[in-house]
């Protein structure tokens, strides 16, 4: 059985995922589908808008076999290190091939990229300290180094774009733990990646459409953009925690957990750096709501998703020290399968060259699966969930 990787957050499962993960498995010629997804917390530094439970059914109802989560540590990273969790544990599970989506559509132009940045390491990587030293943001000052190094030659990646960036980073990662996957790609269609809601389109982003729902629409109004399953998913879940994650949501509890601390005790957790706990501090002292909060820390220098995932850090208890004592995935944890996904674990076990995880209490002595437990428990804690004990007591989905 052949197996091909995605990597996904369905935030929630929308259309546009459902044509990638058609397109993946297709392009691909595989029989198998694996899915590495994000737990309670995303890249961007946000709660999941639905727990993991939820956004997996999603995924095996509509063409995935293994939900594979993809552990905190790397969940909430930056790209680099997003991706090569990711292909660590995709490589590990024995797929042949991944596929990401992106605005590029072609997978020579990341080649050509990665080709060329390898050769100009060194040169790239100063322009990009320079431009930092300057005082603009990291992302800002990569591609401003990116686009010296190309020297706006055609035939290059556009690392402008949030997925082709992502995709780069894969395809780096890939490179770099000496993969043998074949890395493909599948053109993004409809809405762009932080684009609002189009009428008359049947995609839309995962961004605009959380955006719509929090502005007042109704699930039963977004169900042109996702599929069948997925409105049904997130209304039971609607059902079961009578509200959605979001910082929102969970502001008052950060808000707390900021406040409790002394500004210098802030410093101890994951990218907090260049004084910016001050900041952080003081907007939690003087705003209640946190749109106002993380309009107030801002900058050019400091971007919202970089800020987002400071957050996510200080929320969850996630330190410095956490952060640079891990170098690699040490487990595989099944989150659900479909019969097909069960067959090719049955299949290929003697392959999978990390210990495949069902159950949360045997994650109990593990130092990057404790850190996944307790995130989650404070996902839970942050949707006013009474339920805390729920990743010992919620066994992988099968979906038969």
């Amino acid at each position: 059985m052949k197996a091909a990787g995605i990597v996904v957050e369905y935030n929630p499962f929308h259309n546009g995922h459902l044509h990638h993960a058609r397109s993946a498995k297709e392009s691909a010629g595989a029989d198998i589908l694996v899915a590495v997804m994000s737990g309670q917390f995303l890249q961007r530094g946000e709660p999941a808008f639905a727990d993991k439970w939820r956004r997996t059914e999603m995924a095996l109802a509509n063409g995935v076999d293994l939900v594979i989560e993809l552990p905190y540590v790397y969940a909430t990273a930056q790209a680099s290190d997003f991706a090569r969790g990711s292909i660590t544990l995709l490589e590990a599970i024995g797929c042949e091939a991944f596929c990401f989506g992106s605005e590029q559509g072609a997978i020579e132009p990341f080649l050509k990229s990665r080709q060329l940045l390898n050769k100009e390491n060194l040169a790239y990587q100063q322009r990009i300290h320079e431009a930092v030293q300057s005082g603009i943001s990291y992302p800002k000052a990569m591609n401003e180094a990116y686009q010296e190094v190309t020297g706006g030659q055609e035939g290059f990646a556009d690392l402008t774009k949030p997925n082709n960036i992502l995709g780069y980073h894969y395809i780096e990662a890939a490179e770099r733990i000496s993969s043998s996957m074949q890395p493909l790609t599948v053109q993004r269609i409809g809405a762009n990646y932080h684009d609002p809601i189009t009428e008359g389109l049947s995609i839309a982003s995962a961004t605009g459409i959380r955006k719509a729902f929090f502005e007042g629409g109704s699930l039963e109004e977004l169900s042109a953009y996702l599929p069948a399953y997925s409105i049904e998913a997130l209304q039971n879940f609607a059902k079961e925690y009578g509200r959605f994650g979001s910082w929102e949501t969970f502001y008052p509890m950060l808000r707390f957990t900021i406040l409790r601390e002394k500004p210098e005790n802030l410093r101890q957790f994951a990218e907090v750096t260049e004084g910016i706990e001050h900041l952080i501090y003081e907007a939690a002292r003087k705003e209640q709501d946190f749109e106002a909060f993380i309009g107030r820390i801002k900058s050019k220098r400091f971007t919202r998703t970089r800020i987002q995932r400071m957050l996510t850090h200080i929320f969850t208890g996630f330190t410095w020290e956490m952060l640079k004592s891990f170098k690699q995935p040490s487990y595989l944890r099944l989150l659900g399968m479909t019969q097909a996904g069960r067959q090719y674990l049955n299949a290929q076990k003697k392959n999978i060259s990390l210990p495949i995880i069902s159950r949360a209490a045997d994650l109990a002595d593990n130092r990057m699966g404790k850190i996944d437990i307790q995130a989650s428990s404070l996902y839970l804690l942050g949707l006013g969930s009474s339920n805390l004990k729920k990743e010992f007591t919620t066994p992988p989905i099968y979906f038969g």
